[in-house]
């Protein structure tokens, strides 16, 4: 189907992955005889975040059948030689090394590190056998990348950190990013998004195994919502930043001015000539550089610019399609339904519901979008710092407001509410989120 890239003029099919709900469902291997469903496996390494390590501790290994919650049997494991140490400092010993993931029905790996290290091979040879032996396993937030570097994440669907979600797309291509989503469960491998999208994916797990009620009772204990939709309107998040080794390419220049140029109508063909390149490679070069063809990333841009100003203006939408660089309000609604799930109309009244009244009565923004760009320091060039911090949104909440998407799990139990069908994956747009290397993360 061809999506209207703003230009005036051109109209091209932009690079998806494909769609996970026409394919068959995934098949799930039996458990082996040594592994039992109630086990689960905490695989542990130094440097992680104490908060990412401690949620399935505290979901998974604490007893509460007095609550209704069926007890599960915890082994926290090291991933590597100890002590292990946290982010704060903090010393910890696994009482557990990799030779215990063999008795385990679920393997969860919570965190990693840094985004720039490989993970330790024998780790990754335990997780492989784990799986193939029908291992449940998953991967919150970083921990995907766990995952990604076994192969376990090949061709499917997965999600992590909106941060770190674009780094994750260029290193493994064959992983179907989508930031997008709170977690992605693709029966036998499960991933979440950041931070407390791993107490989500978590209630997810026991309510696949338990049931709903279950799911509920625990929810009550950790004083959560059972399910993160209850209390959201479901708006997702995009961010509009790209790996920050883009910095430093021959293209920075170009994305910078493009992104100073979202309220004219110009197409790819137009940034291949500013790039002195040709169209195809140009594509190649910048599908290397941030794992997204440009002309899905042109269009996610003008998205997120039409999202700044439904958030912060009084504009009608048709004014902010024009000032986006969209031919027509019809091209924009478009757009905006598939890259944020909502029309723009709807997603600006439920930003308002959830915003203080006071933040109501905002002027419009000014019609100089580079003028408030230089205003901000936030324009790249010599002075003004990399690419990156141009797509950064000011004030922009960092929350991972998604919805999750939940497949039919075989031999899992059934998923509650008629939640059926597969996953549908990743829509490349995980080259416009930021993927810092080495900061601590979640």
């Amino acid at each position: 189907m061809s999506q209207e890239s703003g230009s005036g003029t051109a109209t091209e099919s932009p690079s998806q992955a494909p769609s996970a709900s026409s394919a068959s469902p995934r098949a799930i291997r039996k458990l082996s005889a040594r592994r039992r469903p109630e086990v689960v496996a905490v695989l542990l390494f130094s440097g992680g975040p104490i908060f990412e390590s401690s949620i399935p501790l505290s979901v998974f290994g604490i007893d509460r059948q007095d609550a209704g919650v069926p007890r599960y049997r915890l082994l926290v494991c090291a991933g590597e030689d100890g002590p292990l140490r946290t982010t704060g400092g903090l010393e910890l010993t696994a009482p557990y090394g990799l030779e215990a993931l063999s008795r385990a029905g679920t393997v969860v790996v919570p965190t990693w590190r840094s985004i720039s290290q490989a993970p330790p091979p024998e780790a990754l040879e335990a997780i492989r056998r784990a799986h193939e032996e029908g291992a449940r396993i998953i991967g919150l937030c970083t921990g995907a990348f766990v995952l990604a570097a076994a192969g376990l994440l090949d061709g499917r669907p997965a999600t992590t950190h909106w941060m770190y979600a674009p780094t994750l797309a260029k290193r493994y291509p064959s992983v179907h990013v989508d930031p997008r989503e709170l977690f992605v469960d693709d029966g036998d491998v499960l991933t979440s998004a950041g931070t407390a999208a791993g107490i989500d994916l978590c209630l997810h797990v026991v309510r696949t195994d338990h049931g709903g009620e279950a799911a509920a009772a625990l929810a009550r204990r950790l004083v959560v919502p059972p399910r993160r939709a209850d209390w959201q309107t479901g708006q997702r998040h995009l961010d509009r930043s790209l790996p920050e080794e883009i910095g430093a390419d021959p293209l920075a220049e170009v994305v910078a001015w493009a992104l100073e140029h979202l309220h004219e109508q110009f197409d790819v063909e137009a940034l291949a000539a500013r790039a002195y390149m040709s169209r195809r490679t140009f594509d190649r070069r910048f599908r290397s550089l941030t794992g997204s063809a440009p002309l899905q990333w042109l269009i996610t841009q003008r998205v997120l610019q039409a999202q700044r100003l439904l958030e912060t203006s009084d504009y009608s939408v048709d004014e902010v399609a024009g000032r986006c660089g969209f031919r027509s309000p019809v091209a924009l609604r478009g757009h905006f339904r598939r890259q944020l799930g909502s029309s723009p109309a709807s997603y600006r009244a439920a930003y308002r519901a959830r915003r203080p009244q006071e933040d109501q009565d905002r002027p419009p923004a000014p019609a100089d979008l580079s003028a408030l760009r230089r205003g901000a320091g936030l324009v790249g060039g010599p002075g003004h710092g990399p690419v990156s911090q141009v797509l950064t949104a000011p004030g922009k909440p960092e929350s991972d407001t998604f919805a999750p998407r939940v497949p039919e799990q075989p031999g899992r139990g059934e998923p509650p509410d008629g939640q059926r069908g597969r996953l549908r994956a990743g829509r490349g747009v995980g080259a416009a989120l930021p993927g810092p290397r080495d900061r601590p993360v979640g």
